[in-house]
């Protein structure tokens, strides 16, 4: 496989086109489903149980499979090379937030009081 070098000094192969993901591992599907090669998540899966996407040149039939930087992705016409992007931190990953168990109110039903009714 012949390579080229980029200005980020990562090998890319030749006729394939780098994106760059924020994190990994991210799942496959998803990654066929935000660069618009396919409509939606739901497509994109049908796409990899048919066969359709070979990863690293292999045919790869895992909705779910793990994509890391370096692994190259083939779909119809397209072809991408997925590369961790430089810019991530940690300041970049989602905050945790702290979910406190809310208190319930207690529900009091108010007793029926008889009316007596004046004949």
């Amino acid at each position: 496989m012949s390579k080229q070098k980029n200005n980020s000094l990562a090998e890319l192969p030749v006729g394939f086109r780098m994106v760059e993901v924020s994190r990994e591992p991210i799942e496959l599907f998803k990654i066929l489903k935000f660069e618009g090669l396919v409509g939606s998540g739901g497509e994109a899966k049908v796409a990899i149980a048919s066969g359709l996407v070979l990863l690293n040149r292999e045919i790869e039939t895992q909705k779910r499979k793990k994509i890391v930087s370096g692994d190259t992705i083939e779909f119809g016409e397209e072809k991408i090379f997925i590369k961790l992007s430089p810019f991530t931190s940690d300041n970049d990953s989602p905050q945790k937030i702290e979910v406190k168990p809310t208190v319930k109110k207690k529900i009091t039903r108010r007793k029926a009081i008889p009316v007596l009714s004046k004949k």
